[in-house]
């Protein structure tokens, strides 16, 4: 299969809406990552994305509109979620909602809730717009590799995979988006992301983060939310992060950077690089901003140095830094050490 990466004009759209209505994949920039797209009601083609990805078929899909007057037809939003639907839609945030039979059980993994979404990014708009249906899409990498930002972290995936990739050059946000549960009395966070517990809580009042934000899921243990139960986001090197003060973080990532192996590299702050100094470091932004913009390119490029061992300093859990360390943690499969 030749895959065609083509930048966002009329005849790219035209073609993206022909191939999802012909049950195809399409790759598509968002305001988060990069998504892998098929028709949401078509459990044939949203087959094709676990293929596509190798992804566990146990791994829920999110369903994305570009219009509020699609949620009928899909599921049954609680009042709690409506409201975070008028604040925060279009945006990076996805809603858990009983699901109708319309939607197939593939996109849910058999579960009773779908994870609903409306991007706000402008090619995602025009593209769900043109095609008509609703797109299921989980992020367009092949499984547990780090999300895309770029399309061509999308090519260097997805190459031979799937017929089409549209370019909208790179995400905003760089990590996925919020997966809130609002089926309760309290919303509760499943996957952070941009839109943070501190901006729910101002709306709503009250909003909880599950404990399994920052722990692997147990034995037997549902996984409402893409991202929880399996390895993701890892770079091929093997990655630690380091949790603690700064003096003793700076101290233990550079003992075990003098006494690793192979080719090693220090992921920190930009304000943090004095710490390292006569050592191979990686910046990852100024601020917990721009660390969740760059993370996942940053572990991309530590694979494409050919690093075999990477080490990352912890970052607070405030407002985006929990989505940054959610993904650290799944990235260094939870070898975090506390110091």
């Amino acid at each position: 299969m030749i895959t065609q990466v083509l930048k966002p004009d009329a005849a790219a759209y035209d073609l993206a809406s022909r191939l999802l209505r012909a049950g195809e994949l399409v790759a598509f920039p968002t305001e988060t990552v990069y998504g892998l797209g098929a028709d949401a009601l078509n459990a044939q083609a949203v087959l094709r994305i676990f293929e596509a990805k190798n992804r566990p078929a146990d791994n829920p899909l999110i369903v994305h509109i570009w219009d509020a007057s699609q949620l009928d037809a899909l599921c049954e939003p609680s009042p709690t979620a409506r409201r975070l639907m008028d604040a925060f839609w279009p945006g990076p945030l996805t809603l858990l909602c009983r699901k109708k039979t319309t939607v197939p059980n593939a996109v849910t993994a058999g579960l009773d809730t779908v994870g609903m979404r409306m991007p706000s990014h402008p090619v995602a708009r025009e593209m769900l717009r043109r095609a008509g249906v609703p797109v299921a899409a989980p992020s367009a990498n092949r499984s547990s590799r780090p999300s895309p930002t770029t399309a061509a972290h999308v090519y260097e995936d997805m190459q031979g995979r799937i017929p089409l990739i549209l370019d909208g050059g790179a995400c905003d946000y760089g990590v996925e988006s919020t997966v809130l549960d609002a089926s309760g009395d309290v919303p509760v966070i499943l996957r952070p992301g941009a839109v943070t517990r501190e901006m729910v809580r101002e709306l709503l009042g009250a909003c909880e983060v599950a404990d399994s934000v920052m722990r692997p899921l147990r034995e037997g243990e549902a996984a409402p939310s893409p991202g929880m139960r399996h390895k993701h986001y890892a770079p091929r090197g093997r990655l630690t992060v380091y949790r603690g003060p700064a003096d003793r973080v700076a101290a233990a990532i550079n003992r075990a950077y003098d006494a690793s192996e192979g080719r090693t590299v220090i992921l920190a702050l930009s304000p943090h690089l004095d710490r390292y100094q006569g050592r191979d470091t990686m910046s990852m932004g100024e601020s917990l901003l721009e660390a969740a913009q760059r993370l996942f390119s940053c572990l991309r490029e530590a694979d494409a140095r050919g690093y075999d061992r990477l080490l990352a300093e912890a970052v607070s859990e405030q407002s985006v830094g929990l989505a940054v360390m959610n993904r650290l943690a799944r990235a260094a499969a939870f070898d975090v050490e506390d110091v």
